[in-house]
């Protein structure tokens, strides 16, 4: 399996998973205050919406390169 079917196929699980999901979300800790030994740090939820175009868009090239990328003009 050479790298190009890799990548498309990497690009059409990854468009299936964001269809799926729709996004992911993560937790950043920032340090918002430090007054000598004291130190305030808040916790901050974060969401990354992922677009259905964007995971349409990665299913179609994904499959557009496993049918099209293995042909040698």
């Amino acid at each position: 399996m050479n790298s190009l079917k890799i990548v498309a196929v990497a690009l059409i699980v990854a468009g299936v998973l964001g269809l799926m999901y729709g996004g992911f979300s993560y937790t950043k800790e920032t340090h918002d205050v430090k007054l000598g030994p004291i130190e305030l740090s808040v916790n901050e939820k974060q969401t990354v919406n992922i677009p259905v175009w964007a995971g349409i868009g990665a299913i179609v090239v994904g499959g557009l390169l496993l049918v099209f990328g293995s042909k040698k003009g």
